[in-house]
């Protein structure tokens, strides 16, 4: 067991080298490296410690007890498991902290767009995905957590264009008042809440709430600001496994209570957590693979091209990473035969199984640098820039996949990009060719009007 808290404590290590780095860097860079932070301590720290400690048999329905580490022994599988891992984060932390570095020298990044135009185009996307929000709802055809495929593709996207909407409102409205702001904000949290029930997924709520710790770094952190995201990340903690309930049926948590009973009532407040954030399974199932070979470079970086292209147009069937690794990945070791899912791979085991260490190296350097892109596309002026950013930086791609994964999320995220970018010019084109109203003019009268009458002022009709 020694020997695998060793593993865990080097994880730890690079963990807290890139947090002392991240702190040097300024704007939303840091939210982001915070964020992934927390995913990957919760992943590579917290859940190998609990299984350390536990060493629960394995039982249906139990995600956080895995079969293949149980056979060869806890303490040995962790170790062996671990051990890309840490590499992989040292590599990571060594690019974070010469990032941090260079930029001590550079001057700030220039101040977010907010303009109207910005704002009424985010509204009216927002309007428009409602809409179709509420359609899917109706016709039953909203699309769930883990779907492979969805059911109405153009629905779907059309709904994707409120979660834009809503997250680019949390990230730049600013009304007359901050009290004001405030309850906008809160009710955007709300209904990205019930929609995330609504569809069984965690996506929607915590894509808004990291966009509120984001504009939070756009705007300056304050004790109240810095109050405030503590706040959500502990009730997010907190309200996670109520969240996770509904995805649930009586049975189902039924069983999950026999299965519970085995873990420290410690942990129980855990559980929920500790099993969604469940990167040591990939983590194991390229320890498994045994070094076999997964996909060749030509057809990475085919995928990597095809997921920018539209199957419409591509005309062709793209590769799915999230279900390719685990009918092929995680299939080589367990039975996947009757299961249909898409898994998080996360970027250090997808390069580690792809190119070995300089696999792992070439994936690290690629997720941080979308992760830079991503925080100053926020600062952009074009409005496919800005939706693009938004989309990158609110979205797990930074914490749970690899190449292959952020390719896939960034040629969806251009479609939505482009649709924002119609709307953007349909509003414009209208704003411009609408009649503008006439200037208003200062009263004047006649020198005989004084007494008669005569004369009345010219903007009586718009005088208060």
């Amino acid at each position: 067991m020694s020997a695998a808290l060793i593993t865990i404590g080097g994880a730890f290590a690079a963990l807290a080298t890139i947090v002392v780095a991240a702190l040097a860097v300024r704007g939303v860079a840091r939210v982001l490296l915070l964020g992934q932070v927390a995913y990957w301590t919760l992943s590579y720290v917290a859940r190998p410690l609990v299984l350390l400690w536990v060493q629960p048999q394995p039982r249906f329905g139990d995600d956080l007890a895995d079969e293949r580490l149980a056979l060869i022994g806890y303490p040995h599988g962790i170790t062996e498991v671990l051990r890309p891992v840490v590499f992989g984060l040292w590599v990571y932390a060594a690019i974070v902290v010469a990032y941090a570095l260079w930029a001590r020298r550079r001057p700030d990044p220039p101040p977010a767009r907010t303009d109207p135009d910005l704002i009424n185009t985010l509204l009216a996307i927002y309007v428009i995905g409602g809409l179709a929000r509420a359609a899917a709802l109706l016709t039953g055809q909203q699309a769930s957590a883990g779907e492979v495929e969805s059911a109405n593709p153009v629905l779907t996207l059309v709904s994707g264009l409120a979660g834009v909407g809503a997250l680019g409102l949390i990230l730049f409205l600013r009304l007359a008042g901050p009290r004001t702001t405030a309850v906008a904000l809160g009710c955007l949290l709300v209904v990205e809440l019930a929609w995330a029930i609504a569809v069984e997924s965690k996506s929607p709520i915590i894509a808004a709430a990291l966009a509120l710790a984001i504009r939070f770094a756009l705007l300056g952190w304050t004790l109240r600001r810095t109050l405030v995201a503590v706040g959500l990340a502990v009730v997010g903690l907190a309200g996670f496994g109520w969240l996770q309930s509904f995805k649930l049926t009586d049975e189902a948590k039924a069983a999950a209570a026999v299965t519970e009973a085995q873990y420290p009532t410690v942990v129980h407040p855990f559980l929920s957590v500790l099993r969604r954030f469940d990167l040591l399974q990939a983590a194991t199932d390229a320890y498994y693979l045994g070094g076999r070979p997964w996909l060749t470079l030509d057809e990475v970086l085919t995928a990597g091209v095809q997921s920018l292209v539209p199957s419409q147009l591509l005309g062709a069937d793209k590769l799915q990473s999230g279900t390719a690794w685990a009918s092929q990945v995680r299939g080589s070791s367990v039975d996947m035969t009757t299961v249909s899912v898409s898994l998080a791979e996360g970027g250090i085991t997808e390069g580690y199984v792809l190119g070995g260490t300089v696999g792992i190296v070439l994936v690290a350097l690629f997720t941080f640098t979308l992760l830079v892109l991503a925080a100053r596309a926020l600062h952009a002026r074009h409005v496919l820039v800005i939706v693009l950013g938004v989309l990158v930086a609110t979205s797990p791609i930074l914490d749970e996949r690899g190449f292959l994964g952020s390719m896939e999320v960034i040629g969806k995220g251009l479609q939505l990009a482009v649709a924002v970018w119609a709307v953007d010019l349909a509003l414009r084109t209208l704003r411009q060719s609408s009649p503008r109203p006439a200037p208003r003019t200062s009263p004047r009268t006649t020198p005989d009007s004084r007494d008669t009458g005569v004369g009345l002022p010219e903007t009586m009709g718009t005088m208060r």
